[in-house]
C-alpha cells in the first residue's frame, strides 16, 4: 500500500497559520514541550486518548522502553508509541482528538510566564514559530490557539486512505533537525532574534539565535 506523509496530503501544520511569512525584523522560535508547557504534551495526549487502555499499551511498549535505555534513540521510541496508540486511526480522528485535548488541557499545560513572553513578542510584530519534537498533528490546535505563524514538528506517516501507519515521516524534529527544518522554510542563512528551549534537543536552535532563552520559564498554571 502506498505511503503518504501529512505533508504530501497538504495536512502538515508546518504551513503558515496566520498569513504571509514575509520578511520581518524579528523571528522568534519556541520549543513546545517543557518550554511553553509544563510537561510533555504528546505523552499526555496519548494517555488521555488511550484511557483505560493506557497501562496495557505501556506494558506492550516495555521492549522499546528497555531498548531506549541502551540506544537513547528517541525517534525509535516515539515511532513505537505511535504504532501502539495511534496506528490505524484516521488523520481526521487524530485531528479531532487533538483539538478536544487542547481545548480541555491548554489551561493546565501552558506556562503563564512563557505566554507572557510570547505575547510580548507578538506585540512587537515578531513572527512566532513553534519548533517541536512532538507530532505536528497533535500540537497544531495549541499553535492555532496561540496564533503561531508557523508550526514545525515531527511528521507522521500515513497511507493513501489517510490512516496513521505507525512510523515517522522523516527525522524526529529534535536537535540539529530543528535547524534543518527552519532552514527549509527560511533559507540556509536563517537567524533567529530569539529562541527558547529547555533541553539538549534545543541546543542547535538556540545557537542560531541572538537571545538564547534556556530554561527561563518556570511558571505553572493556577488551574
Amino acid at each position: 500500500m502506498a505511503k503518504r506523509s501529512l505533508m504530501s496530503m497538504g495536512l502538515s501544520a508546518s504551513r503558515p497559520m496566520t498569513g504571509d511569512l514575509g520578511d520581518e525584523p524579528a523571528l522568534v522560535a519556541f520549543d513546545f514541550d517543557g518550554t511553553l508547557t509544563v510537561k510533555d504534551s504528546f505523552n499526555a495526549f496519548l494517555k488521555w486518548r488511550a484511557g483505560r487502555k493506557w497501562t496495557r499499551g505501556v506494558i506492550r511498549l516495555t521492549p522499546s522502553l528497555i531498548g531506549y535505555v541502551f540506544d537513547r534513540n528517541r525517534a525509535k521510541l516515539k515511532a513505537a508509541a505511535v504504532r501502539e496508540f495511534m496506528k490505524g486511526a484516521t488523520v481526521e480522528q487524530i485531528e479531532n482528538d487533538a483539538r478536544a485535548f487542547a481545548q480541555a488541557f491548554a489551561p493546565s499545560l501552558l506556562r503563564p510566564d512563557a505566554l507572557a513572553v510570547w505575547r510580548s513578542w507578538r506585540a512587537k510584530g515578531a513572527k512566532l514559530v513553534i519548533v517541536t519534537a512532538s507530532p505536528e498533528i497533535t500540537v497544531a490546535p495549541f499553535a492555532r490557539g496561540l496564533g503561531a505563524d508557523l508550526l514545525i514538528g515531527t511528521r507522521l506517516m500515513t497511507n493513501e486512505d489517510g490512516r496513521i501507519l505507525g512510523g515517522l515521516d522523516g527525522n524526529n524534529c529534535r536537535a540539529k533537525e530543528k535547524v534543518i527544518r527552519l532552514r527549509e522554510v527560511f533559507g540556509p542563512d536563517v537567524h533567529l532574534t530569539a529562541a527558547y528551549g529547555d533541553t539538549s534537543g534545543d541546543t542547535e536552535m538556540l545557537a542560531i539565535a541572538d537571545e538564547k532563552g534556556y530554561r527561563v520559564f518556570r511558571g505553572r498554571p493556577a488551574t
